[in-house]
């Protein structure tokens, strides 16, 4: 139970959130209003995630869900944008994660950046591949250390805010719904690992049990850091230095206490809890493709484990692939941490609609004897859960869409493919088939 709910905070926990309070302070202070909404709808998911991995506890979480709920086809592809979420967010990640390391480094330069964000993507991916044992106890030693400066911060921080350093409530002059739905997009990101537990389900001790409370208290415990600490940053750093800050949680350290050596702690922290964080999602960027393999709609070099136990193929293409996120991030955007971020939500968003979905048609599809009440509110649960991925989507912004739409349709040349491989084929044809076989047979006799 410990390590399971180190590895949902670990994984929601990342840069992102260190990075963050500087996307939302060009929003604005209603950012604090959107965190309320979306960690009730992360609550509502965490709570269906935790009823779906108590019925179905097998590896590959939203994939396993969707594809016992809607076939194979929605499974595959909730697996493809979950893998696409996966190596995508660890961009994001790695990008927020250059921003601390270059507090002590002050490589300023594009390429010094990225070769930064490339070591700090690779470490990780030869501590995957080194084994499970290894991922386990990096993780709980890197989550400890990541929990104690942001709890610091969002307590500490309250007794030196200021209120003129706050945004204005709509600073982006957006209408209050694109605000809202901006700020959402964005602060979804930093929830997104939530069903990290439900990916390796078959890792975990008794996991009908556990995956829900993992999960739970999970989202919960990252809620509280959150809150206190967007509003701690907000209140301590004025709100134009924060907008273009690439590490606020030290300049409001800084601002804090004055000097620079709290900041240097703080920047020393927020780079521990980066590598942790890209640490657990190099291990979800291979174990989604190889409980998918194993279901024969991934590669089948995917499902494939080294003598360590590690999916070594899923590793090094997830990391390859970041990789190259990473560099569009630096070389081909101008925004690039937001652009990866709203990207990310979007393809978050298809795996955690279609998890709302596969509860909510197992609730009014059994043919089965309920309980009203439980049964009104776990329906009530997970149309709240549906709505909020709905929701994430439309707040993810054309240019998100369009392009995780894109790449979401990439998926079905694999989907045909890896069928192909495996000598099956749809409805139609094998219907025409057995056709063919009864005529045959007609002719003989």
């Amino acid at each position: 139970m410990p390590a399971a709910t180190a590895l949902v905070v670990g994984n929601i926990v990342g840069t992102g959130i260190f990075l963050l309070p500087a996307s939302l302070a060009g929003i604005g202070t209603i950012s604090i209003l959107v965190f309320g909404l979306v960690t009730i709808g992360a609550l509502a998911l965490a709570i269906v995630f935790g009823k779906l991995g108590a019925r179905i506890p097998a590896s590959g979480g939203p994939y396993a869900y969707a594809r016992d709920a809607f076939g194979e086809f929605l499974g595959f592809w909730t697996a493809w944008s979950f893998w696409l979420t996966a190596w995508i967010g660890n961009a994001a990640i790695s990008f927020a994660w250059v921003g601390y390391v270059n507090y002590f480094l002050k490589w300023d330069s594009t390429a010094g950046k990225l070769l930064i964000g490339l070591v700090g993507l690779w470490i990780p991916a030869l501590i995957n591949l080194s084994g499970v044992k290894n991922i386990g106890a990096f993780q709980m030693v890197t989550t400890v250390l990541k929990f104690v400066p942001l709890i610091f911060v969002g307590i500490v921080g309250l007794f030196f805010i200021s209120a003129g350093n706050f945004p204005a409530f709509n600073a982006g002059g957006d209408s209050f719904l694109g605000a809202l739905s901006l700020a959402a997009g964005l602060i979804l990101f930093a929830y997104s690992g939530m069903e990290s537990v439900t990916i390796v389900a078959e890792r975990v001790k008794d996991p009908e049990r556990n995956i829900g409370k993992a999960s739970v208290f999970g989202v919960l415990a990252c809620a509280a850091m959150y809150m206190l600490a967007t509003v701690a940053v907000f209140g301590t750093v004025p709100a134009d230095r924060l907008a273009s800050s690439t590490a606020p949680f030290a300049d409001a350290i800084n601002n804090m206490f004055g000097g620079s050596l709290g900041g240097g702690l703080m920047a020393a922290c927020a780079v521990v809890s980066g590598i942790g964080a890209l640490n657990g999602w190099t291990m979800l960027v291979a174990e989604m493709p190889m409980a998918a393999a194993r279901d024969g709609m991934f590669p089948r070099a995917f499902g494939r484990l080294s003598r360590r136990d590690a999916p070594i193929v899923g590793i090094i293409v997830g990391t390859i692939l970041t990789s190259l996120m990473l560099a569009y991030a630096y070389l081909g955007s101008e925004s690039g941490f937001d652009t990866i971020l709203l990207l990310a939500s979007f393809t978050t968003a298809i795996p955690y609609f279609f998890s709302a979905g596969a509860q909510l048609f197992w609730l009014v599809t059994g043919g089965r004897e309920v309980n009203k009440a439980r049964m009104a509110r776990d329906l009530a649960l997970a149309t709240l859960a549906l709505l909020f991925g709905a929701w994430i989507v439309y707040g993810s912004g054309e240019s998100a869409v369009m392009l995780g739409v894109l790449m979401m349709l990439v998926g079905v040349p694999v989907y045909i493919w890896t069928k192909a491989r495996r000598g099956e084929y749809g409805p139609m044809e094998r219907r025409a088939a057995a056709a063919r076989a009864t005529r045959s047979l007609g002719g003989t006799s």
